[in-house]
């Protein structure tokens, strides 16, 4: 079978473990005749952690020169077609969408979550690019129901990192038992009174339980509110970079709940039977959490109480249910129609 060669488009490299583990799993999808080419914010370190080939995505040199020399653009995954903190991203996917469309490649919209979409200019910039896709999968409602506003045609499963595989974490299972993971960003909502009723409750929580709380950045931005918590708590606690996405959603094996804003890591947590309590500050999280039936609260709605925190997530340490093994079966099995989309689409 000839070998393609495919340029994998994404917000790679750039630090975020969600966006990471999106790209860990594109790679571990891939059919073995496909040769990838990483478009990548860190491309040294892409190259050294996935053993593939990888180009500065900023080089407009660099990012022309490898398209020339590609059949594929495979645009994933994730929510990279948004408006809501500037048109300035989807302006560039869209651009680099239109350049291989001229340069005669093939285009393949992978594992999408589009929107939110505020801005008409980006709207018709979007729709024109989805319309030029030989195919399309997204990961959630939302996306697919503007794709059908849009009479486009598309894919729609779980969001891939489902079907990842993971990795054991060293250290991990000498730490005391049980443990909670935490994962908090940085965000306008989590104002630095919502942070400390946070951190009031979790001091209360530990004190209550007696686990172990695992702090879990996924990007270096919170690492500073891991490491504000860690020193404010009086129980065991253990802080995990982990740059491995493998590595990340490995992590939750050894957890008991987890408590997070970040949408990927309740993803993870969820996949590994965990307890999740859901902490939203974007559109994804709150579908997430209509989907799974996830308890939590959008934090421009967290209660101001310390102690209505703190016992409400006693509660669901006590009483609530993770998803059931047929549950996360049926997820990552329906996962894998983005890997099937992939194989009939480049063949």
């Amino acid at each position: 079978m000839k070998q393609i060669r495919a340029v994998l488009c994404g917000y790679y490299g750039q630090g975020n473990g969600g966006d990471e583990a999106l790209l860990a799993t594109l790679l571990q999808m891939l059919p073995e005749s496909v040769t990838p080419v990483v478009l990548s914010g860190n491309p040294k370190e892409t190259r050294k952690r996935y053993k593939v080939e990888s180009c500065d995505r900023f080089s407009a040199f660099q990012v022309l020169k490898v398209m020339r020399n590609s059949d594929v653009f495979i645009w994933g995954g994730g929510s990279l077609i948004q408006d809501a903190t500037s048109a300035a991203s989807p302006l560039y996917y869209a651009g680099l969408m239109g350049l291989a469309g001229q340069l005669g490649m093939k285009t393949i919209a992978w594992a999408q979550g589009i929107g939110p979409l505020k801005r008409e200019l980006t709207r018709r910039v979007a729709r024109q690019s989805f319309r030029g896709c030989a195919a399309v999968s997204v990961r959630d409602r939302a996306s697919a129901e503007l794709l059908s506003e849009w009479k486009i045609g598309f894919t729609m499963a779980p969001d891939p990192v489902w079907a990842l595989d993971s990795t054991p974490v060293k250290g991990l299972w000498d730490l005391p038992a049980p443990r909670v993971a935490v994962t908090l960003r940085s965000h306008s909502t989590l104002t630095p009174q919502r942070l400390t009723n946070l951190t009031q409750a979790l001091v209360s929580f530990q004190k209550a339980t007696q686990t172990c709380i695992l702090l879990v950045p996924f990007q270096a931005q919170d690492l500073s509110i891991a490491q504000s918590i860690a020193s404010q708590l009086t129980g065991p606690n253990q802080l995990f970079q982990l740059e491995d996405p493998r590595e990340l959603k490995g992590l939750f094996q050894g957890v008991e709940m987890a408590i997070g804003m970040r949408y990927h890591s309740l993803i993870m947590a969820a996949a590994a039977e965990c307890r999740c309590f859901a902490l939203s500050y974007d559109p994804k999280v709150s579908q997430l959490m209509t989907e799974l039936d996830l308890p939590g609260w959008d934090l421009a709605q967290l209660p101001d109480d310390p102690n209505l925190i703190s016992q409400t997530w006693l509660k669901h340490y006590a009483n609530g249910d993770p998803l059931t093994t047929d549950q996360i079966q049926s997820l990552v099995d329906r996962a894998l129609m983005h890997r099937d989309l992939l194989t009939e689409a480049l063949f």
